[in-house]
Protein backbone atom coordinates (compact mmCIF):
# COMPACT_ATOMS: atom_id res chain seq x y z
CA UNK A 1 0.00 0.00 0.00
CA UNK A 2 3.12 2.19 0.60
CA UNK A 3 3.52 2.56 -2.86
CA UNK A 4 0.36 4.26 -3.47
CA UNK A 5 0.34 6.50 -1.52
CA UNK A 6 1.32 8.99 -4.23
CA UNK A 7 -1.66 7.65 -6.14
CA UNK A 8 -3.82 8.34 -3.43
CA UNK A 9 -3.06 11.64 -3.25
CA UNK A 10 -3.81 12.02 -7.18
CA UNK A 11 -6.97 10.54 -6.58
CA UNK A 12 -7.94 13.05 -3.93
CA UNK A 13 -6.87 16.19 -6.25
CA UNK A 14 -8.52 14.58 -8.92
CA UNK A 15 -11.96 14.83 -7.08
CA UNK A 16 -11.14 17.98 -5.29
CA UNK A 17 -10.45 19.48 -8.62
CA UNK A 18 -13.42 18.12 -10.59
CA UNK A 19 -11.66 16.68 -14.28
CA UNK A 20 -8.22 15.14 -14.64
CA UNK A 21 -7.02 18.28 -16.16
CA UNK A 22 -7.38 20.39 -13.64
CA UNK A 23 -5.77 17.90 -11.65
CA UNK A 24 -3.09 17.86 -13.91
CA UNK A 25 -2.94 21.59 -14.44
CA UNK A 26 -2.29 22.05 -10.24
CA UNK A 27 -0.25 19.04 -9.95
CA UNK A 28 2.20 20.22 -13.18
CA UNK A 29 1.63 16.47 -14.74
CA UNK A 30 0.13 15.44 -18.02
CA UNK A 31 -3.24 14.47 -17.94
CA UNK A 32 -3.10 11.48 -19.30
CA UNK A 33 -0.57 10.54 -16.92
CA UNK A 34 -3.06 11.80 -13.83
CA UNK A 35 -5.68 9.40 -15.76
CA UNK A 36 -3.28 6.19 -15.93
CA UNK A 37 -2.48 6.89 -11.90
CA UNK A 38 -6.10 6.70 -11.29
CA UNK A 39 -6.19 4.01 -13.39
CA UNK A 40 -3.39 2.16 -11.64
CA UNK A 41 -5.00 2.45 -8.42
CA UNK A 42 -8.34 1.51 -9.34
CA UNK A 43 -6.98 -1.84 -10.46
CA UNK A 44 -4.76 -2.46 -7.38
CA UNK A 45 -7.53 -2.13 -4.99
CA UNK A 46 -10.08 -4.15 -7.62
CA UNK A 47 -12.79 -1.47 -7.66
CA UNK A 48 -14.24 1.66 -10.12
CA UNK A 49 -13.18 4.88 -8.26
CA UNK A 50 -14.19 7.07 -10.86
CA UNK A 51 -16.76 7.14 -13.30
CA UNK A 52 -15.88 8.98 -16.38
CA UNK A 53 -18.25 10.67 -19.07
CA UNK A 54 -17.12 13.19 -21.66
CA UNK A 55 -18.50 15.57 -19.54
CA UNK A 56 -17.76 15.18 -16.14
CA UNK A 57 -16.24 12.73 -13.01
CA UNK A 58 -18.67 11.12 -10.31
CA UNK A 59 -17.75 9.14 -7.91
CA UNK A 60 -18.66 5.56 -7.47
CA UNK A 61 -20.16 4.37 -4.04
CA UNK A 62 -16.78 2.63 -3.33
CA UNK A 63 -15.61 6.11 -4.04
CA UNK A 64 -17.57 7.97 -1.98
CA UNK A 65 -16.36 5.37 0.68
CA UNK A 66 -12.67 5.77 0.15
CA UNK A 67 -12.28 9.36 -0.70
CA UNK A 68 -12.97 10.62 2.60
CA UNK A 69 -10.58 8.10 4.27
CA UNK A 70 -7.97 9.70 1.69
CA UNK A 71 -8.62 13.09 2.75
CA UNK A 72 -8.03 12.35 6.13
CA UNK A 73 -4.84 10.31 5.42
CA UNK A 74 -3.36 13.18 3.62
CA UNK A 75 -4.80 15.76 6.07
CA UNK A 76 -2.33 13.95 8.88
CA UNK A 77 0.58 13.88 6.79
CA UNK A 78 0.11 17.50 6.49
CA UNK A 79 -0.16 18.44 10.07
CA UNK A 80 2.82 16.24 10.87
CA UNK A 81 5.17 18.12 8.43
CA UNK A 82 3.88 20.77 10.06
CA UNK A 83 4.82 20.01 13.55
CA UNK A 84 8.60 18.67 12.03
CA UNK A 85 8.14 22.50 10.11
CA UNK A 86 7.66 24.30 13.55
CA UNK A 87 10.91 22.85 15.12
CA UNK A 88 12.58 24.17 12.16
CA UNK A 89 14.49 27.38 12.12
CA UNK A 90 12.09 28.86 9.71
CA UNK A 91 8.70 27.98 8.93
CA UNK A 92 7.76 26.89 5.56
CA UNK A 93 4.31 25.81 3.58
CA UNK A 94 1.50 27.49 1.97
CA UNK A 95 -1.50 29.09 3.12
CA UNK A 96 -4.69 29.90 1.36
CA UNK A 97 -6.50 32.65 2.95
CA UNK A 98 -9.90 34.97 2.41
CA UNK A 99 -10.57 38.19 2.95
CA UNK A 100 -13.46 40.65 2.45
CA UNK A 101 -12.59 42.45 -0.44
CA UNK A 102 -13.26 45.95 1.17
CA UNK A 103 -10.02 45.14 2.99
CA UNK A 104 -7.61 44.85 0.04
CA UNK A 105 -6.49 47.97 1.06
CA UNK A 106 -6.89 48.25 5.04
CA UNK A 107 -4.69 47.43 7.61
CA UNK A 108 -4.96 43.96 7.38
CA UNK A 109 -3.31 43.66 3.95
CA UNK A 110 -0.39 45.63 5.30
CA UNK A 111 -0.06 43.10 8.02
CA UNK A 112 -0.19 40.15 5.55
CA UNK A 113 2.63 41.76 3.72
CA UNK A 114 4.87 42.18 6.79
CA UNK A 115 4.03 38.67 7.61
CA UNK A 116 5.80 37.44 4.25
CA UNK A 117 9.02 39.68 4.57
CA UNK A 118 9.24 37.89 8.15
CA UNK A 119 8.52 34.71 7.11
CA UNK A 120 9.97 34.10 3.69
CA UNK A 121 9.57 30.62 3.04
CA UNK A 122 5.53 30.75 3.70
CA UNK A 123 3.51 31.61 0.48
CA UNK A 124 -0.04 33.14 1.31
CA UNK A 125 -2.48 32.38 -1.50
CA UNK A 126 -4.80 35.50 -0.67
CA UNK A 127 -8.53 35.68 -1.86
CA UNK A 128 -10.21 38.64 -1.66
CA UNK A 129 -14.20 38.42 -2.34
CA UNK A 130 -17.37 40.35 -0.15
CA UNK A 131 -18.97 36.99 -1.04
CA UNK A 132 -19.22 34.73 2.05
CA UNK A 133 -16.73 31.63 1.34
CA UNK A 134 -16.91 28.08 3.22
CA UNK A 135 -13.35 27.44 4.82
CA UNK A 136 -13.12 23.31 4.18
CA UNK A 137 -15.72 23.90 0.80
CA UNK A 138 -13.37 26.19 -1.19
CA UNK A 139 -10.09 24.97 0.42
CA UNK A 140 -9.29 28.04 2.47
CA UNK A 141 -7.26 27.58 5.99
CA UNK A 142 -7.87 30.76 7.19
CA UNK A 143 -11.12 33.42 6.56
CA UNK A 144 -11.02 37.18 7.89
CA UNK A 145 -14.32 37.56 8.76
CA UNK A 146 -15.98 41.08 9.49
CA UNK A 147 -18.85 41.39 12.34
CA UNK A 148 -20.54 37.58 11.69
CA UNK A 149 -19.55 34.57 13.21
CA UNK A 150 -21.81 31.75 12.36
CA UNK A 151 -20.10 28.14 12.27
CA UNK A 152 -19.26 27.20 16.24
CA UNK A 153 -17.49 24.40 15.20
CA UNK A 154 -14.23 26.67 13.86
CA UNK A 155 -11.52 28.11 16.06
CA UNK A 156 -11.95 32.08 15.99
CA UNK A 157 -9.63 35.02 17.01
CA UNK A 158 -10.39 38.35 17.66
CA UNK A 159 -8.41 41.03 15.92
CA UNK A 160 -9.50 43.94 16.30
CA UNK A 161 -12.50 46.64 15.62
CA UNK A 162 -13.07 48.47 12.54
CA UNK A 163 -15.33 51.91 12.98
CA UNK A 164 -18.11 52.70 10.21
CA UNK A 165 -19.44 56.07 9.64
CA UNK A 166 -22.71 57.48 8.17
CA UNK A 167 -21.72 59.18 4.84
CA UNK A 168 -23.35 61.05 1.48
CA UNK A 169 -22.17 63.09 -1.31
CA UNK A 170 -21.40 66.66 -0.50
CA UNK A 171 -24.04 67.73 -3.19
CA UNK A 172 -26.96 65.29 -2.07
CA UNK A 173 -26.43 66.28 1.87
CA UNK A 174 -26.29 69.89 0.83
CA UNK A 175 -29.93 69.16 -0.76
CA UNK A 176 -31.21 67.95 2.11
CA UNK A 177 -31.79 69.45 5.77
CA UNK A 178 -28.88 68.95 8.14
CA UNK A 179 -29.90 65.95 10.36
CA UNK A 180 -30.00 66.00 13.68
CA UNK A 181 -30.92 62.40 14.36
CA UNK A 182 -30.91 59.39 12.64
CA UNK A 183 -34.89 59.47 12.26
CA UNK A 184 -33.88 63.33 9.96
CA UNK A 185 -32.04 60.50 7.36
CA UNK A 186 -34.38 57.79 7.72
CA UNK A 187 -36.19 58.97 4.42
CA UNK A 188 -33.35 59.96 2.58
CA UNK A 189 -32.11 57.76 -1.10
CA UNK A 190 -29.64 54.90 0.50
CA UNK A 191 -27.44 52.88 -1.43
CA UNK A 192 -27.50 49.55 -0.10
CA UNK A 193 -25.03 46.43 1.05
CA UNK A 194 -26.40 43.51 0.26
CA UNK A 195 -24.72 41.10 2.80
CA UNK A 196 -25.78 43.72 5.61
CA UNK A 197 -29.12 44.03 7.82
CA UNK A 198 -31.40 46.90 7.23
CA UNK A 199 -31.16 47.76 10.17
CA UNK A 200 -28.49 50.43 11.68
CA UNK A 201 -28.08 50.87 15.50
CA UNK A 202 -26.42 54.42 16.51
CA UNK A 203 -25.55 55.54 20.34
CA UNK A 204 -24.95 59.04 21.68
CA UNK A 205 -24.43 59.05 25.42
CA UNK A 206 -26.71 56.57 26.56
CA UNK A 207 -29.04 57.10 24.06
CA UNK A 208 -29.67 54.50 21.42
CA UNK A 209 -31.45 54.67 17.86
CA UNK A 210 -32.12 51.98 15.43
CA UNK A 211 -33.12 52.77 12.30
CA UNK A 212 -34.42 50.45 8.97
CA UNK A 213 -33.56 51.79 5.77
CA UNK A 214 -35.99 49.82 2.72
CA UNK A 215 -36.12 52.58 0.47
CA UNK A 216 -32.76 52.23 -1.21
CA UNK A 217 -31.81 53.95 -4.58
CA UNK A 218 -29.29 51.76 -5.10
CA UNK A 219 -28.40 48.17 -3.78
CA UNK A 220 -24.72 46.68 -4.50
CA UNK A 221 -22.58 43.71 -3.49
CA UNK A 222 -19.20 45.38 -3.30
CA UNK A 223 -18.19 47.91 -0.20
CA UNK A 224 -15.91 49.44 -2.71
CA UNK A 225 -18.72 50.13 -5.37
CA UNK A 226 -20.70 51.62 -2.06
CA UNK A 227 -17.73 54.00 -1.60
CA UNK A 228 -17.64 55.28 -5.28
CA UNK A 229 -21.68 55.27 -5.97
CA UNK A 230 -21.80 57.64 -2.54
CA UNK A 231 -19.34 59.83 -3.83
CA UNK A 232 -21.68 60.31 -7.46
CA UNK A 233 -24.14 61.51 -4.90
CA UNK A 234 -27.31 59.41 -5.61
CA UNK A 235 -27.88 58.70 -1.43
CA UNK A 236 -26.23 58.15 1.89
CA UNK A 237 -24.77 54.53 3.31
CA UNK A 238 -22.27 53.61 6.01
CA UNK A 239 -18.72 52.73 5.23
CA UNK A 240 -15.81 51.79 7.06
CA UNK A 241 -13.58 54.41 8.42
CA UNK A 242 -10.74 53.47 5.99
CA UNK A 243 -12.56 53.56 3.00
CA UNK A 244 -14.99 56.52 3.84
CA UNK A 245 -11.49 59.09 5.54
CA UNK A 246 -10.18 59.70 1.67
CA UNK A 247 -13.32 61.22 0.52
CA UNK A 248 -14.22 63.14 4.01
CA UNK A 249 -10.67 64.63 3.60
CA UNK A 250 -11.09 65.30 0.06
CA UNK A 251 -14.30 67.29 0.40
CA UNK A 252 -16.49 64.53 -2.00
CA UNK A 253 -18.24 62.68 1.00
CA UNK A 254 -19.49 64.27 4.45
CA UNK A 255 -19.58 62.54 7.43
CA UNK A 256 -22.95 62.53 8.80
CA UNK A 257 -24.54 62.73 12.50
CA UNK A 258 -20.75 62.77 13.65
CA UNK A 259 -21.78 62.83 17.29
CA UNK A 260 -23.56 59.58 16.82
CA UNK A 261 -21.35 56.24 16.92
CA UNK A 262 -22.47 53.42 14.86
CA UNK A 263 -21.47 49.86 16.34
CA UNK A 264 -18.27 48.48 15.41
CA UNK A 265 -17.28 45.73 12.96
CA UNK A 266 -15.65 42.86 15.39
CA UNK A 267 -12.38 41.48 12.78
CA UNK A 268 -11.98 38.20 13.32
CA UNK A 269 -9.38 35.41 11.89
CA UNK A 270 -11.59 31.79 11.43
CA UNK A 271 -10.04 28.75 10.79
CA UNK A 272 -11.12 24.27 11.24
CA UNK A 273 -10.39 22.96 14.59
CA UNK A 274 -7.97 20.52 12.61
CA UNK A 275 -6.33 22.57 10.14
CA UNK A 276 -4.69 21.44 7.27
CA UNK A 277 -1.51 23.44 8.34
CA UNK A 278 -2.28 23.81 12.22
CA UNK A 279 0.93 25.24 12.75
CA UNK A 280 1.60 27.67 9.94
CA UNK A 281 -2.27 28.75 10.44
CA UNK A 282 -2.02 29.52 14.02
CA UNK A 283 1.87 31.44 13.67
CA UNK A 284 -0.59 33.36 11.13
CA UNK A 285 -3.50 34.04 13.23
CA UNK A 286 -0.96 35.30 16.29
CA UNK A 287 0.70 37.71 13.75
CA UNK A 288 -2.36 38.98 13.05
CA UNK A 289 -3.64 39.45 16.55
CA UNK A 290 -0.45 40.92 17.59
CA UNK A 291 -0.18 43.50 14.54
CA UNK A 292 -3.71 44.36 14.59
CA UNK A 293 -4.33 45.84 18.09
CA UNK A 294 -5.59 49.20 17.28
CA UNK A 295 -8.97 50.88 16.99
CA UNK A 296 -10.28 53.53 14.33
CA UNK A 297 -10.37 56.76 15.91
CA UNK A 298 -12.70 58.90 14.03
CA UNK A 299 -11.91 63.01 14.25
CA UNK A 300 -15.29 64.57 15.42
CA UNK A 301 -16.13 67.33 13.17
Amino acid sequence: MIDYLKHMAIFARVVDEGSFRAAAKDLNLAPSRVSQTVSDLEDHLGITLLYRTTRKLALSNEGKLFYPRVVEMLRNAEMGLDELNALSVEPLGTLNVSLPAYMASSRISTILAEFVREYPRVTLSVSYTDHLVGLLENGFDLNIRMGWLEDSSMVARKLGEYQRVLVAGTEYAASRPSPKTPEDVQSWDWISYKQRNENIEFTANDETCVIAFNNYRLQVDSIDALAHLAQQNVGVTVLPWHLAEEGVTSGKLVHLLPEWTLSPLGCYAVWPDKSRRANLTLLLARFLAEKEQYYSVIPRQ
